[in-house]
Order: C-alpha cells, then structure tokens, then sequence
C-alpha cells in the first residue's frame, strides 16, 4: 500500500513524525512551488517552499538515526537561464537565472552540495525540462491552451525579437519517471555501498527529451488531436522570467543510468488528449474552481 500525509515542508514537526515512522534508505523529493511568473506576484512562496522547505527536509533527513538516507530531488532546466549555448550540458555556467523560481532551484543545487561536503549525504538533483502529460499542472502551457481552444477562446503565443517561436524541450511525465527511477537505483546507499570512511558526492543530471520544439508547432499538434482550430494571438515575448528556449544534453544520465526518453512530443500530446476527454470534457474533473482561478492567474507557464 501507499502510505499519504499531507503536510507543509516546513511542518517540522510533521517530518519527524513521518520519517520517524520506518527507516528509509531513499527519498526522492519532489515538492515545490513551480512556475516562472507566478513568482512575480508571490515571490516569498518560492524562497518558502523551494528553498526554506529544502533546508528543513535535509536537516529532518541528516538527523535520521543511523544516517540520512540517499536523496533525489528535482532540479529545473530553468537554472540555464540566459545561457545561449545548446544543448545545455551539466558542466554549463548556471550563474544568470532570468527568474526568481530558476534562483530557488540554483539555491537548491548549492544547498545540495553544501550537504553533501559538509554532512556526506548522497544528493542527486535532476535538472527537468518542461514536463507533460494527462494528470499535469493546469496552469503549464500545453494544458491551459487546451483549456482555452476546446472553448473557443483565443491564445497568447509569443515571438521573440528576430522572428522565431519560443523552443522547450518538452519530455513526457513517463521518460520524467522513468529517469527518477534510474537516479534512485544508480545512487549510493548510506549504510551499505556508502559508510563513513567513504565520500559522498552530488550528482545532477539533465532529464529531457532531446528534441526542442516550437511553441507553434505544440499547438499544432493540440489542434489535429482535440480536432480544435486555436485561435491564435502572436505577441512578442515580454520580459517575464521566461527563457526563448531549452535543450538538454542528457549523456551524463544515459551513461550513469541508462536514462533513455522514449515518446515525442506527437504521441505525449496524442495520450494527453485522449485523457483531457475522458476526465475534463466529461466532467469527471472539475477545473472550475481553484485550479482553473490559478491557472487564470499565472496564465499560460509556456516556457520551463
């Protein structure tokens, strides 16, 4: 079975309760506060969640008895920022976030490897970009624009100054899951591959798919399978912490872990469809409320 708590990062209290609950060798952390221009209108929900919330669950997992576990966490490909270099590798200059969320997640890597050095816990962080598919976040750009084009509203799609679309690295939630597994099962375990004598290391990987493709080109392909003409707004990109493109170079993961993206983006998009039918259009979900009022608010996460 699957064992729930809902509860804040930053709920002290609430993480000891958990982990004091059995021992765990790996922890694979997910949580934050996600989005580029969201932060504009909150910016203290991010350095609470992203970057207070980290803190308070390494210091939770440094004081388990016998050892902090191995951790995974999620990274962003945002933390590339202004970076005009591509593929985005690893090795690049992430010192120029053109976001506060892409700040956060830098911050998380730096925190990651301060533990390390100092506390000798196994830290992985993967560096995701732009993930998608059915059960995703209604405010990503994929989801909101679907929202929009089944109802006969128009869309906002940005040009950036010399002409061209926006570009993301779009990587569907299974090749995301199936890195995460190859992160978990490839790091090394306190207690027993890794002891005290040995020395711990950060690990942080790229997960995307490998194939950048034009925002148009996404809803192009939105259109054949909702069997919906958007109607489209194009305006230049305006400056709000969104980047013009991603392309992750994922060697590092398919070397280490035989991470390896299986779907393009016409397939993810095709199950996303088929899924957006059968649990909105139904009615089985209902984006009516706080979700779609957030969404409404963040508009359109085209870009991370």
């Amino acid at each position: 079975g699957v064992y729930t708590v809902h509860a804040d990062l930053n709920n002290e209290a609430a993480l000891d309760a958990l982990l004091g609950a059995c021992r765990f060798t790996h922890v694979l952390h997910l949580a934050a506060q996600a989005g580029v221009r969201y932060a504009l209108q909150n910016p203290l929900s991010y350095t609470r969640s992203n970057v207070d919330g980290f803190v308070t669950l390494l210091e939770a997992l440094r004081a388990q008895p016998g050892g902090a576990p191995a951790i995974i966490a999620a990274s962003s490909s945002s933390v590339y920022g202004l970076n005009t270099k591509v593929p985005f590798s690893e090795e690049d200059p992430v010192t120029r976030p053109a976001s506060l969320y892409a700040a956060t997640k830098r911050a998380d890597e730096l925190l990651a490897h301060t533990y390390v050095n100092i506390h000798n816990i196994p830290i992985t962080m993967l560096r995701f970009f732009t993930v998608y598919g059915p059960w995703g976040r209604p405010d990503m750009a994929y989801f909101f624009f679907t929202n929009r084009i089944v109802k006969g509203e128009p869309i906002t799609v940005y040009r950036l100054p010399d002409g061209r679309e926006p570009g993301r690295d779009f990587t569907y939630i299974d090749d995301i899951v199936q890195g995460c597994l190859g992160a978990v099962d490839s790091i090394l375990v306190p207690g027993s591959t890794l002891d005290k004598e040995q020395k711990a290391s950060l690990r942080i990987y790229n997960l995307g798919n490998t194939k950048p493709t034009p925002v148009g080109t996404m809803v192009d392909i939105l259109e054949r399978h909702l069997g919906v003409k958007a109607q489209r707004n194009v305006v230049p990109m305006p400056a709000n912490g969104d980047v013009p493109f991603t392309h992750a170079n994922i060697t590092a993961a398919r070397a280490d872990f035989g991470y390896s993206p299986k779907t393009d983006l016409e397939t993810g998009l095709s199950r996303f469809a088929k899924w957006y039918h059968e649990w909105v259009v139904s009615g089985k979900i209902d984006l009516s409320g706080r979700a779609a009022f957030e969404a409404g608010q963040r508009s359109a996460r085209l870009y991370n």
